[in-house]
């Protein structure tokens, strides 16, 4: 089985903004760079840090700021340009700021604290610490497909769009939901080599349209009941690292026997 690498997205503050790459570089046993660096701690959460106001490692997304709880963040769009994070949001306007310097994180909270619901812990810190602070605590990338998305915007009747789904690489050149199918197998695009380990489970946020921060259609209902289950995507992991890019090949892989993790994901 061959397709094609499509799009390739980075989120470099969790669950705020979105950034669609030119180019990458795949990482053995890593995230795709500066993928959820950064996220936005709320009030209640802020005893998990250690003196100082450190992270010291991952944390669920529980934690955070996040789509699921504050629908109108689905609509924040932009990312990290030239040590600069540029976010835009079609009723907040425009901010850029310099996520290194403290003093600036204060103009971010503000920024966000009327995008999100005001009965809600507020938010506190911008935090990032010493892994990529994604759902999974194994430094995974997702993968997801178009033709997968077709089929599920044919099923409600409206383009959906890829930016609600927040994956890292999107593919296209196959049977829908055949990544489903693809669970311990590899995958090479271009002359990177990634493993396929589970499926991604869906929360609320994907129900929200990301042009307007409303929400428009139950996911979860919508993939459930058309579709078999709640999952629409999977996670992987890099075995050979390389830089990809658009409308590179991808091949499906058989496997005779099951990868074993690599280091990062067994410590």
């Amino acid at each position: 089985m061959t397709g094609r690498l499509s799009q390739i997205w980075r989120y470099p503050v969790k669950s705020i903004g979105r950034q669609k790459l030119d180019s990458a570089r795949l990482e053995a046993g890593r995230t795709l760079p500066w993928d959820r660096h950064w996220a936005v701690m709320h009030d209640s959460a802020t005893q998990r840090l250690t003196e100082g106001d450190q992270l010291a490692g991952w944390l669920p997304k529980a934690a955070f700021l996040r789509g699921a709880a504050g629908p109108e963040l689905q609509a924040i769009s932009g990312g990290l340009t030239n040590g600069k994070l540029c976010l835009q949001h079609p009723t907040a306007g425009e901010i850029e700021l310099d996520p290194t310097k403290d003093e600036d994180h204060a103009s971010l909270l503000d920024w966000l604290r009327p995008l999100w619901p005001a009965e809600k812990p507020e938010p506190a810190l911008l935090v990032t610490g010493p892994v990529p602070l994604t759902d999974s605590r194994a430094p995974f990338i997702s993968i997801l497909s178009l033709d997968s998305l077709r089929a599920v915007e044919s099923h409600v009747g409206q383009r959906l769009g890829v930016e609600r789904w927040r994956g890292n690489l999107w593919v296209e050149g196959f049977e829908p939901f055949a990544e489903r199918e693809w669970i311990g197998k590899c995958l090479r695009i271009g002359a990177a080599t990634v493993i396929l380990r589970e499926g991604i489970g869906r929360c609320a946020a994907t129900s929200v349209d990301t042009d307007t921060g409303e929400p428009d259609h139950d996911m979860i209902r919508v993939l459930t009941e058309g579709f078999g289950d709640a999952c629409f995507g999977v996670y992987a992991e890099v075995l050979t690292g390389a830089e990809i890019a658009p409308l590179d090949e991808i091949i499906v892989v058989e496997l005779d026997e099951t990868q074993p993790r690599s280091e990062s994901l067994t410590a």
